[in-house]
């Protein structure tokens, strides 16, 4: 199939630009160095990138091989040098006694690996960038670290900002797979301009930051030293991390020597962007492919929720052999009817933000579907609110691919442990359930807490953050023929609630005029 304009107009938007190389002076290096301690601005990154950055498409030379298989096409580019020092050699080692890794990543590969190898071949960058996601992520889309890093690239939520890879509850630029390859090459030709052209410190930086290579930099430059990758004082992760990327070349170059396969993928377009043009529910896209929801989410495990982002991207990234029956279906189907929706008739007290929660849905998907102009609705007023399933759930994806996209839209929070506090009053002065303080604290449901103990709590970044300043402790007096089970339903609390914080263990009945203490949600009473 032919590559859509869309596609076309997508690769030059992806392309870069030629190698930059100059040739400093060792005082005019460190004075630069100084400067960019810090990190460059996105402008300084946009004025690096424009140089130069005009389009250059590369004609394939006669007699060029053409290969059935995407890892061979790679093989045969392969262009940096790989020591046989005691690092390389060792991944490798590793690499090469784990058949089953590798073929896992062959397959986790398919979809997107001819895609990404397009992209660097584009810009003629060392085609070794096109094995980096396997180092980052063992090409896992919904790939999350323990420090935040999200994606096949695995970018950290400020550098994915500051090369416009936009986070919101409904979408994640940063495992978007066209976006995200296209923040990481950008990011590498900015690095590889920044530190001289060299390509080893390039891919350096891109794991520890620029600002952590030039100190390293400048400290050797100050003792006379090389500044080359090998001889440079990095953090261990960072000097395992090139080491690890060199290994999978030369595993790659020499497999025969090294007795692994690696599982062909076709050298073939086979994903194509679409575009939706507005919002769009997912269940239903997949229907239009003809494409099971899971299916859709890998090719689009950018997006958060049951629907694409009302604010856009507007693309889908569909099998080349979807794409058309798709877009048909799609020019059939009236914007309108792209979501589930239902009438809603709005009531006293309601706001936007206050139906959005209701409906697990956002004040902008509402107004976007009503051709709102403004937040501003009235009591009576008649409104069409999309049907959701919220977050993405068990229907749709396994358990480890949704536990990564709904825990990278929440906002990681440290809990103190006061007097009295058990598991099941934190989890709801944060609204979260107590599975869940549980699990991310690795305590069991009746733990008993110390004094002043720190918990992580994860709050979802849809919802107003829950705090204890909505929770009250009143005192009630007890009214003739109160019961604690009239109380307590009264108040939305339990009868052993109560009886816990009144040390009422033991006693029968009530008497009128009896001061009771009660922790009051505020919100709900």
């Amino acid at each position: 199939m032919n590559k859509s304009p869309l596609l076309i107009a997508l690769a030059v938007a992806l392309s870069g630009c030629q190698t930059l190389t100059t040739v400093d002076s060792d005082a005019q290096a460190a004075t630069q160095a100084n400067k960019r301690l810090e990190g460059a601005s996105p402008n300084d990154i946009n004025n690096a990138l424009m140089v130069n950055a005009q389009y250059q498409h590369v004609e394939q030379s006669e007699g060029a091989p053409v290969f059935d298989d995407v890892w061979e096409r790679i093989r045969y580019q392969l262009s940096i040098d790989v020591p046989q020092n005691r690092p390389v050699v060792t991944e490798r080692n590793y690499y090469a006694r784990h058949q089953a890794y590798l073929d896992r990543i062959s397959k986790r590969a398919e979809p997107y690996l001819h895609f990404i190898v397009e992209e660097v071949e584009k810009r003629e960058m060392p085609i070794e960038i096109a094995l980096l996601p396997i180092v980052e992520s063992a090409f896992d889309p919904f790939g999350y670290s323990n420090r935040s890093a999200s994606g096949i690239w695995q970018f950290m939520p400020a550098t994915g900002e500051r090369f416009d890879l936009k986070q919101n509850w409904w979408y994640d630029g940063r495992r978007d797979i066209v976006q995200s390859t296209r923040a990481a090459l950008d990011y590498l030709s900015y690095l590889h301009k920044t530190l001289e052209g060299d390509w080893l410190n390039a891919i350096a930086a891109y794991n520890s930051g620029e600002g952590r290579l030039m100190r390293a930099i400048k400290k050797n430059r100050k003792k006379h030293l090389p500044t080359d990758f090998w001889s440079l004082d990095l953090p261990s992760e960072t000097t395992a991390y090139v080491p690890k990327l060199l290994a999978l070349a030369d595993l790659l170059k020499r497999a025969d020597e090294f007795n692994v396969k690696w599982k062909p993928v076709i050298n073939a377009q086979v994903v194509e962007v679409v575009d939706v043009g507005s919002q769009i529910d997912l269940a239903l896209a997949a229907d239009m492919a003809d494409m099971t929801l899971t299916e859709l989410y890998r090719l689009n495990p950018g997006f958060n929720r049951w629907a694409t982002d009302p604010n856009g991207p507007h693309f889908l990234l569909l099998p080349s052999d979807k794409a058309e029956q798709f877009s048909q279906k799609l020019a059939q189907t009236d914007v309108k009817d792209r979501l589930r929706w239902q009438q809603y008739t709005v009531a006293r007290g309601d706001s936007l933000s206050v139906i959005a929660k209701k409906f697990t849905t956002s004040t902008s998907a509402i107004r976007s579907l009503n051709k709102l102009k403004s937040n501003t609705i009235r009591i009576g007023q008649q409104l069409l609110v999309p049907l959701t399933d919220g977050a993405i759930n068990s229907e749709h994806l396994p358990k480890q691919m949704r536990l990564a996209a709904n825990k990278a839209t929440r906002k990681k929070l440290s809990h103190t442990v006061k007097s009295g506090d058990t598991l099941w009053d934190i989890s709801r002065e944060y609204d979260v359930t107590m599975d869940e303080l549980a699990s991310w604290n690795k305590l069991k449901k009746n733990a008993v807490l110390r004094l002043n103990q720190k918990l992580t709590v994860y709050k979802s970044a849809s919802k107003p953050q829950a705090t204890a300043s909505t929770n009250r402790t009143i005192t009630y007096k007890v009214r003739r023929g109160d019961s604690l089970a009239r109380i307590a339903s009264k108040f939305n609390l339990t009868v052993n609630e109560i009886i816990k914080w009144n040390n009422l263990a033991g006693q029968k009945y009530l008497q009128p005029g009896q001061k009771l203490k009660l922790k009051v949600d505020v919100r709900s009473s």
